[in-house]
């Protein structure tokens, strides 16, 4: 058996211990919506700020999720143009999304946009998420709403996103579907987590009969400042993003 690492899969010798480890965990995140099927074919991104840089590595456009690998993520500006060479493809009119948060927060290093069949159907709703379940009162006063302007592709739309998006790290897209943005990859990733989780507690309470059970706002205040504190302190998203990714490794008997 030939057990020579694939050249994706080893780090090249100009580039710093700490881009190639964002790289390895970038693509460990990839893999991870795969692996939670979150993903909507080749389509969407997740971004993460190159250390110490204004660039950003972002999947190549064509290739499926579980494709990506730590070598072949691109490195592209604010405007999603590839600084570095590959062989593949960049997708600038997709990153624009990304581009615009990026460009105006310091405190959100990735971001990652889905619209998962749950997501979609609150971010079609006037009502949009509720926070009367476990995870719903954990986004209680964390979620932004921008108006639909058709697919997301226009400059002019940028400014608009960033009023809608304020001080928030949860953006719902209304009529599309949602991007979430934090500090770093795990962080973001919980976010998500958190994010899908709430959607599909909503949807599949929507589908029953009898009221909800309503919480006072005091309560899901209470659970959301828990949450973002927890989500603020070093290790907790960490161990549960490593955690998900050592699932997802021994259910797929590979790593990378």
């Amino acid at each position: 058996m030939d057990l020579t690492p694939h050249p994706d899969h080893i780090q090249p010798a100009h580039m710093s211990d700490a881009e190639w480890q964002l790289r390895v965990q970038l693509a460990h995140c990839y893999h991870l919506v795969d692996h939670f099927g979150w993903t909507e074919t080749i389509f969407n991104h997740i971004s993460a700020r190159v250390p110490g840089s204004d660039f950003y590595l972002v999947n190549p456009f064509g290739l499926n999720y579980d494709e990506v690998t730590p070598a072949n993520l691109l490195k592209v500006d604010l405007e999603g143009r590839k600084v570095e060479p590959s062989p593949y493809d960049a997708n600038p009119a997709g990153f624009a999304l990304h581009g615009a948060i990026h460009g105006a927060r310091e405190d959100i290093h990735c971001v990652i946009h889905t619209h998962t069949t749950p997501v979609s159907a609150i971010a079609l709703k006037r009502a949009g998420f509720g926070h009367d379940d476990f995870y719903g009162a954990q986004l209680f006063g964390r979620v932004a709403y921008h108006t639909f302007e058709g697919i997301t592709l226009f400059a002019d739309e940028k400014s608009r996103m960033l009023d809608s998006l304020g001080d928030k790290h949860v953006l719902v897209l209304r009529n599309h579907g949602v991007a979430v943005g934090e500090m770093d990859i795990p962080r973001a990733f919980f976010l998500l987590w958190t994010v899908q989780r709430a959607a599909e507690i909503q949807c599949a309470a929507g589908a029953m009969a009898g009221d909800n059970v309503a919480l006072p706002a005091s309560i899901s205040q209470r659970c959301s400042d828990l949450t973002a504190q927890l989500i603020r302190e070093d290790g907790f998203a960490h161990k549960f993003f490593d955690a998900m990714v050592r699932q997802m490794q021994g259910r797929r008997g590979r790593r990378l």
